[in-house]
């Protein structure tokens, strides 16, 4: 099995770290990030991309428990969606 490459871990630590609401929200791998010469672009790209699954989950669980408490939910998401600037993230 070969190992990942140093950046590629990195990026998901980041966007794990983001994704969970981690406390530190992925400030180290950011200066790893930036360390290696990882384009800023590509490091945006990540956390929007983690940002937008966040708050997609939590919308998500909040959806579940209004129709698990029989209220209306306010709104509803499909499967897969975009983050705002439409990078795909499922």
């Amino acid at each position: 099995m070969s190992e990942l490459h140093s950046s590629i871990i990195a990026l998901v630590s980041l966007a794990s770290g983001i994704a969970s609401n981690h406390p530190t929200m992925g400030q180290c791998q950011v200066n790893r990030l930036r360390h290696m010469g990882i384009e800023q672009d590509q490091i945006n790209a990540v956390i929007e991309i983690a940002r937008h699954i966040r708050d997609e989950a939590s919308e998500k669980t909040d959806i579940a428990f209004e129709e698990g408490a029989n209220l209306s939910p306010n709104n509803t998401t499909s499967n897969c969606s975009t983050s705002t600037t439409g990078q795909a993230c499922c």
